[in-house]
């Protein structure tokens, strides 16, 4: 979908480049105004995490990687979260609804919106990704980084991009956005699904273990504070990255 040109299969420089045009402008007003800054913060890592798992991988010049894709379904991972999801449905699948709608409306050819929604769709569901096509599994790992998976694999990059992209206490807010969605319908959680387990969790013990899991804010080499402690530290929710 991009003409972006091919990539070297090792980043040296750039890491916190990202790719341009339409859809990636669309994805990020959409999430911006779908989700808590610290989210959508999460899902622009889940981005970097994808791309530098993606290196590792050596698959950064394969013919199904398409950066602007990778971003969109990185980023609108959550919208199910926000205000425009109907709720009658688990989030993931809202998420990918809403996503969907969104591509289709800026005439992204059929193939490209079905990658996004099934991108979309399973990224909390373990081992069908990498089975499925390569947006898929990229997505999910990356996604998966930023809660502990694989996160020796981005050590070298994870202080610029948590510099650049704080956690801000994700999540929690995350919880408390998939928690809050889950409750608007019986079918918004149903058993199994990652709402109804924080729901269930919330209710025993007042905290989900998605809060105080892995790689909780102090856990990347204490950055929770540099949200604080300098002024130049960037929210994607009011400046995202050129």
């Amino acid at each position: 979908m991009t003409d972006t040109p091919a990539l070297s299969n090792r980043l040296h420089d750039g890491v916190l480049a990202l790719p341009s045009g339409p859809l990636v402008e669309a994805s990020l007003a959409a999430a911006r105004a779908a989700v808590h800054p610290s989210v959508l913060n999460h899902c622009i890592r889940g981005f970097y995490w994808s791309r530098l798992f993606a290196a590792h991988k050596r698959v950064l010049n394969d013919a199904d990687y398409d950066e602007e894709l990778l971003f969109a379904a990185n980023v609108l991972h959550d919208l199910g979260t926000g205000p425009d999801a109907p709720g009658l449905l688990r989030f993931e699948i809202e998420s990918a609804d809403l996503a969907a709608a969104l591509l289709t409306g800026l005439g992204a050819p059929a193939a490209d919106v079905d990658k996004v929604w099934e991108a979309i769709a399973l990224h909390t569901t373990p081992q069908i990704p990498e089975r499925l096509g390569l947006l898929t599994y990229l997505t999910y790992e990356g996604i998966w980084v930023d809660f502990g998976k694989n996160a020796d694999l981005v050590a070298e990059e994870q202080k610029q991009i948590h510099g650049a992209y704080p956690r801000l206490r994700m999540a929690h807010h995350l919880a408390e956005q998939v928690l809050a969605h889950g409750a608007r319908s019986e079918t918004a959680a149903p058993p199994y699904a990652l709402a109804f387990h924080l729901a269930q969790e919330r209710a025993a013990d007042g905290v989900t273990t998605m809060e105080p899991g892995a790689l909780r804010d102090e856990d990347w080499s204490g950055l929770a504070g540099l949200a604080g402690a300098d002024s130049h530290v960037r929210c994607v929710a009011e400046n995202p990255a050129e």
